[in-house]
């Protein structure tokens, strides 16, 4: 495995900086303080092509490798979760999922533009009653013959009053649980669509998080991705990519934090010393620092088993739960450093903290990754081939195919 970024990578995450000490950082206070989703960043996005990553330029996207991917999910959210968190639904959740299953007619409709970044979009799963159980979902699609009717609701969505495009799931045939769900492309336009942001969360505060409704929309039989009943394996593929990228956006959050500890242990004197002199101060920098670099060895395996096109279920929920986790502590020992200013918005500690404890919860609990690690080890759990794989990069393969 080779640990060094290519001049492409460098220039990506220098470019993705940039940006975001740009135009990010110096706004980012008032959004999160007027629960504001800045639509335009997702527009500046897409001009800089960072709405299509890691998708072939076959399809409109730039054709990156996976780990091009996590540096950028790195940086945003470096600037903040929200908008690491809009390209973690985009691309990780929605586009890559396109990318693996959607038919050659799905993907010049849907995929093509939305890795222009002319279309958002957005994935559809959790329930008011069904996250980690998914089984448990009453979102219905029933076959109507040259059509389906979907009726249901979904929460906890981001890009909710934003994208155009979604990815729902809901059962065709409840009696077969996880074997009766399946997959829809389903687009804001259509009757009987509507969503609600939610307001009041805890952190994340500067994205556009709520919920959709479905009253009897008509849904054509071309839009049904895959086939029915492979609804539960196109999430879980879906859910190996956006953890990738949460993990990623980890990086970001622990970076930040560090970032801002480091600047207050040099400006702050206690004891007639900087406080980074302090060996209980210097403790808490060395464990962000060890945070920073092992989840990033994580995050980067997965990214190098992923441009390889091979399955990496295992270490993507392992890189979620660990660096997730360590976001979270070095939030909250940035927040310690800070002392009582970091109880206050003056500085941007306190923000860090409340953000980081969402990614610990959504695409799969530390609970559930802790279940998934132990079941691996303990023989429970076995990875099965798929009827549709990710494209190994780089994408010259499934550009012939596609060409063909």
């Amino acid at each position: 495995m080779d640990f060094s970024f290519s001049e492409e990578q460098e220039i990506l995450r220098k470019t993705v900086r940039s940006f975001v000490d740009k135009e990010i950082m110096p706004y980012i206070k008032e959004w999160d303080e007027n629960h504001h989703f800045e639509t335009k960043i997702i527009n500046r996005l897409a001009e800089l092509g960072l709405m299509g990553v890691c998708i072939p330029e076959q399809y409109g996207g730039s054709g990156m490798d996976y780990n091009s991917l996590a540096i950028v999910c790195e940086e945003l959210e470096r600037g903040d979760t929200a908008f690491r968190t809009a390209v973690s639904v985009h691309s990780g959740l929605n586009s890559l999922t396109l990318l693996q299953w959607a038919n050659e007619q799905q993907k010049l409709r849907y995929l093509i533009p939305q890795s222009k970044g002319e279309k958002v979009g957005a994935f559809g799963l959790t329930e008011p009653a069904a996250g980690s159980d998914v089984a448990a979902m009453q979102t219905t699609a029933v076959d109507k013959g040259d059509h389906y009717v979907l009726n249901g609701s979904k929460t906890w969505i981001s890009l909710c009053d934003v994208a155009d495009h979604f990815l729902i799931f809901a059962y065709t045939d409840k009696s077969r649980k996880h074997n009766g769900i399946s997959a829809f492309i389903v687009e804001r336009g259509w009757e009987g669509f509507s969503s609600k942001a939610i307001k009041g969360k805890l952190g994340i505060r500067a994205g556009n998080t709520g919920e959709l409704f479905f009253d009897n929309v008509k849904i054509p039989k071309e839009n049904l991705l895959g086939k029915e009943g492979e609804g539960f394996k196109i999430a879980m593929s879906a859910l190996d990519n956006g953890r990738f990228t949460v993990a990623a956006g980890a990086c970001g959050t622990i970076m930040s934090s560090l970032e801002a500890s480091v600047k207050y242990c040099h400006e702050r004197t206690a004891f007639g010393k900087e406080i980074g002199r302090h060996q209980l101060v210097q403790q808490m920098i060395a464990k962000m620092e060890a945070g920073l670099q092992q989840s990033r060895l994580l995050v980067y395996r997965a990214g190098w088993l992923k441009n390889k096109g091979k399955r990496n279920t295992l270490e993507t929920s392992l890189a979620k739960w660990c660096a997730c986790d360590y976001a979270f502590d070095a939030a909250n020992d940035a927040v310690q450093i800070h002392g009582a200013y970091g109880f206050s918005n003056e500085y941007p500690v306190e923000r860090y903290l409340r953000n980081a404890k969402a990614p610990a919860i959504y695409e799969g609990t530390r609970e559930i990754h802790t279940v998934i690690q132990a079941e691996y080890v303990l023989g429970y759990r076995e990875d099965k081939p798929l009827s549709s794989s990710l494209p190994a990069w780089p994408f010259h393969s499934s550009d012939k195919e596609a060409d063909a």
